[in-house]
């Protein structure tokens, strides 16, 4: 690894290390890194292969298709090299849903357990409130005889 790289990917881990991974980073993370795939993916299919991407846009439209999971097909690659980069973009498209389901999901069961928190928390100080009275009915029953 040459030493930008290096550096590169130990400035990432402090990154990673200084605040810990929730749902909305680890989901803006993915975001990134399907967008750097989708456009690297695009422009690499239009580099590699102008057969099928005659043009930068063609390959663009290409990768965005791809990446949604929409895939009209009205372009696609047929060279090996343009699949295997197809491939690629794919994984990134069903890996980037996948991460921004899991991170809504995690926001609605969060905001169940916050509402549930808070009712529980009310139940509980009732409860108390009810003990604490009967205590002090108790202590006074038990005064009066002393």
């Amino acid at each position: 690894m040459s030493e930008e790289g290096s550096q590169t990917a130990s400035r990432t881990s402090r990154r990673l290390q200084a605040k810990p991974l929730t749902a909305s980073r680890a989901a803006r993370m993915i975001a990134e890194f399907t967008f750097v795939i989708t456009i690297a993916g695009g422009s690499f299919a239009w580099l590699i292969d102008r057969d099928d991407f005659p043009t930068l846009g063609t390959g663009l439209w290409w990768a965005i298709q791809t990446v949604t999971t929409v895939g009209y097909g009205d372009v696609t690659p047929t060279h090996p090299e343009g699949r295997v980069i197809a491939t690629i973009v794919m994984l990134a498209g069903i890996g980037f849903l996948a991460v921004i389901t899991a991170s809504i999901t995690a926001a609605f069961v969060e905001a169940a357990r916050e509402r549930l928190k808070g009712d529980e928390e009310d139940r509980l100080l009732e409860q108390l409130r009810r003990i604490e009275a009967r205590l002090e009915k108790l202590e006074g029953k038990g005064g009066a005889e002393d």
